[in-house]
């Protein structure tokens, strides 16, 4: 079987394993007493799946307890909006602030949610770059590339998701130091770069499949894991590209405060989230190709996660709530300049 047809069966098995989870699939396990639902964004597949099964054993040691895990994905903002209209969620681990934030602000995460965990409660971060073709038959290697006329894009839609919101925001603040601020040029910039898009999903791993097993686009604007788990999958097949400017993208946990709280589940959502910054978790958020918070093992993995210029949400926008509703919210500038 060649390359190309492996990585195709290997993200298709992927993506049926991630359909399972969103339809309510469990995990086996023996003896169940709990069930606990993590309500996740798309790319977060692999990373929770093998989390689950470790943290499982670690939760039995503490209490006593059997626990059936339950992960659910798509796009973040979409999965924000599932957990306000009534989808019950233990924890969410989402894209961005943003998107808790809404969930806050419909009474079911308490406010100062931000500040409950370390790292504002991103136990790993990630970053916006590009994929390629193998040989880069485009020669793309920055932004300006992506609004030239014989380039096409796929990303994410960032009405539904979060990691397309991300890519949005590290194209527009490309564009902001190229142009010296000057909104006009910014504007035609994001403008012309979404008239490129061929395929805009509603989640990143519908972006992944659709550049990947679909074949659409020249280029896809990813998140940092997945284009590293493709190239692990087919590294013949497609290069990495590192933009000259990219954001430190900070993906958000939180408890569901008002779900574990009637299920009795408080303790168990807590120590959830904390694991993931155990030296073991981080591991596990490093071998999914996330950045992993803490040092000594971000260092084990410095030939996968090179150096990079990267600008922050709160510098660059004054922080999610800004950006969000100067650029995300119904008729702000995103839907001002993108016209399917």
């Amino acid at each position: 079987m060649t390359v190309k047809k492996l990585l195709g069966a290997a993200l298709g098995a992927v993506l049926l394993i991630g359909s399972m989870a969103g339809c309510g699939e469990q995990s086996s396990t023996v003896g169940v007493e709990k069930k606990f639902i993590n309500v996740s964004y798309d790319p977060t597949r692999e990373l929770f799946a093998a989390y689950n099964d470790a943290f499982k054993d670690v939760w039995k040691e503490l209490s006593k307890e059997d626990v059936t895990f339950e992960h659910l994905h798509g796009g973040s903002g979409k999965q924000a909006r599932l957990v306000i209209e009534g989808q019950e969620a233990d924890v969410v681990t989402l894209a961005l602030a943003a998107d808790v934030d809404e969930i806050s602000d419909a009474g079911l995460i308490k406010s100062g949610w931000i500040n409950r965990f370390p790292s504002n409660s991103a136990p790993y971060t990630s970053t916006v770059v590009f994929l390629v073709r193998a040989g880069n038959p485009k020669d793309i290697r920055d932004w300006d590339d992506l609004i030239r006329d014989d380039v096409s894009i796929v990303t994410p839609n960032p009405k539904t998701s979060g990691g397309a919101r991300w890519n949005y925001l590290a194209a527009w603040e490309y564009a902001r130091q190229k142009y010296d601020g000057d909104e006009t040029q910014i504007r035609a910039f994001i403008k012309k770069m979404f008239e490129n898009v061929v395929a805009l999903d509603t989640g990143a791993r519908g972006s992944t499949n659709s550049f990947v097993l679909g074949k659409k686009g020249d280029v896809l604007i990813a998140w940092e894991n997945e284009a590293l788990l493709g190239l692990k999958e087919a590294p013949n097949e497609y290069e990495l590209v590192t933009p000259s400017i990219s954001i430190l993208a900070e993906p958000s946990v939180a408890v569901v405060d008002a779900v574990v709280d009637r299920k009795g589940t408080r303790r168990l959502a807590e120590e959830y989230i904390r694991y993931l910054y155990s030296p073991a978790g981080q591991e596990l958020v490093a071998a999914n190709f996330y950045r992993p918070r803490n040092s000594s093992v971000l260092a084990k993995y410095s030939k996968i996660f090179k150096p990079l210029t990267l600008v922050t949400i709160d510098d660059a926008f004054g922080g999610w709530r800004k950006a969000q509703a100067e650029h995300f919210a119904d008729g702000a500038i995103f839907y001002q300049l993108y016209h399917p």
